[in-house]
């Protein structure tokens, strides 16, 4: 007898529909799977084989053949365990349901549990979208997949209890969706800006950077407090919306992290790899590919503390995706575009010695050991950061002073603000900061008046900047102006904006 199951594939962050075809014959025989399958597909045989006898079922002893159609897709992962299960069974008649409207999805236990599977979020989705009624997958996985609307999620949390459902004997219940806002609540901080003396003028720039989605590097002395201010930036970032809620999730889903006491990123991420991390596992890739730390920064931060102690090819990599938002990786599978629009934000020490730019301790590095450290970071990636902030050792007065500085909180709000005017500004537009703008829309929505395109004038002349420059400098000064809740760009904000680029552009 013949059946079909749908199931489904996760290729990068889309999916693809996969048909599990079944037909059992008459003679006596093995099982044969082709349409090619990974080892951990090829081995679903003998879990499905155990998960069936341990659940009240029997496994065909005749012939069978098990095609995962569309052949040309690389089937990879024990997913596929499910669908082959109830595959199994509607061709040996122990079940007559029509499920050409169900999508089956998850791993089993030899004893006929559903396992955790990756990738449940862009499944269900897929489902949605496809027109699928309802999704069976693995109960461990219903509150990442009930984020979805539009579809009827059936938990399953083992193949007995599943097959008793189908045949009517015992219902299992679908899972309700939840509610965004409620899963959507505060985040607790254990860093706060009211706790970081001094430097008043690089939290400045950091509330910039927050309110437009601007990369920043800090440079400045060993212990002047540049770590502490990145890790502070989460505080003062704004909410994220539904969507791109959902697009990180998405991203964390596949990859198989999402924590499995939260299944739901609500918070900005921040991450912070170790500069001995590898190319791969900053952009992404592997035999078959997966979200490097640049898409897990996605819609939030990536930090890259001691910048120049990253290896130099390792950081070129990063050129492409900071300018374009995505990132593509090219096998002789195929070819993955992963989301990757992040904010970078970077510190370094001056010199080997980390004192060249302090006025108390003098630094020892010869001026060749000064100039080879600093080739480490090219200057086209230099290029791509549009607030370079030197960051001051702190007086002795400022540091023994009890009295608080200014919340983040308070700092939270100004960047709502105005992250609230980018996204009403980009309502018809596919971006939504002011960092995202193309040179149509820095044309569009970054007009000057001719005293201040003569300031640009001069200080591009001056300062040799290049063309990615003059526009960085535009898109700063939009957000500037934003902050001020202003609707047109003035002088000063331009001016401030030529503050914070560096000295020399290579």
């Amino acid at each position: 007898m013949f059946s079909k199951i749908n199931s489904c594939a996760v290729i990068g962050l889309d999916c693809e529909r996969v048909e599990i075809e079944i037909d059992v014959g008459h003679g006596m025989g093995g099982m044969i799977m082709v349409g090619l399958p990974d080892a951990a597909v090829q081995e679903s045989k003998e879990r499905v084989r155990s998960a069936l006898k341990n659940s009240g079922a029997s496994f065909p002893a005749r012939t069978t053949v098990i095609n995962l159609a569309p052949a040309d897709i690389r089937k990879e992962g024990p997913a596929y365990d499910l669908p082959i299960a109830i595959g199994l069974l509607k061709s040996s008649g122990q079940i007559n349901n029509d499920l050409q409207d169900s999508l089956f999805v998850g791993e089993l236990a030899l004893d006929g549990a559903l396992r955790h599977t990756n990738g449940i979020l862009p499944i269900v989705i897929f489902a949605r979208d496809k027109g699928f009624k309802r999704v069976y997958l693995p109960k461990i996985n219903s509150f990442e997949a009930n984020l979805v609307e539009g579809v009827e999620i059936i938990p399953v949390d083992n193949l007995k209890r599943l097959i008793h459902h189908l045949k009517g004997v015992e219902e299992i219940k679908p899972v309700d969706p939840r509610d965004f806002n409620e899963l959507s609540k505060k985040e607790d901080f254990d860093v706060d800006m009211a706790y970081v003396k001094g430097q008043e003028h690089v939290k400045r720039a950091l509330e910039i950077a927050a309110s437009g989605g601007h990369n920043v590097l800090m440079s400045g002395p060993p212990g002047t407090g540049k770590t502490l201010l990145a890790r502070t930036i989460p505080t003062i970032l704004p909410p994220m919306s539904k969507e791109e809620a959902l697009e990180v999730t998405k991203i964390y889903s596949i990859a198989g992290i999402l924590p499995s006491d939260k299944p739901f990123i609500s918070a900005r991420p921040f991450r912070s790899p170790h500069h001995s991390a590898s190319a791969v596992s900053l952009v992404g890739g592997g035999k078959f590919p997966r979200p490097g730390e640049i898409s897990l920064a996605h819609r939030g931060v990536l930090f890259l503390d001691e910048l120049p102690e990253f290896p130099r090819t390792t950081l070129e990599n990063l050129r492409q995706p900071l300018e374009d938002g995505v990132v593509t990786i090219s096998r002789a599978q195929g070819t993955l575009t992963f989301p990757s629009k992040f904010s970078l934000v970077a510190s370094m020490n001056p010199c080997p010695c980390g004192y060249l730019t302090d006025s108390e301790k003098e630094c020892v590095c010869a001026p060749t050991q000064v100039i080879k450290y600093q080739k480490k970071i090219s200057g086209p990636l230099l290029d791509r950061i549009d607030l370079h902030i030197e960051v001051p050792r702190i007086k002795f007065e400022k540091l023994s002073n009890e009295k608080l500085a200014e919340p983040s909180e308070n700092i939270r709000k100004r960047v709502e603000k105005a992250n609230e005017i980018q996204i009403r500004r980009f309502k018809k537009e596919k971006i939504s900061s002011n960092s995202e703008m193309s040179s149509r829309q820095v044309r569009e929505y970054c007009r000057v008046d001719d005293q201040t395109l003569g300031l640009l004038k001069n200080a591009i002349s001056q300062f040799q900047l290049s063309a990615r420059a003059y526009y960085r400098i535009l898109k700063l000064a939009r957000t500037i102006a934003d902050l001020n809740n202003n609707d047109k760009i003035e002088i000063a904000h331009v001016a401030e904006a030529l503050q914070y680029r560096p000295r020399t552009d290579v």
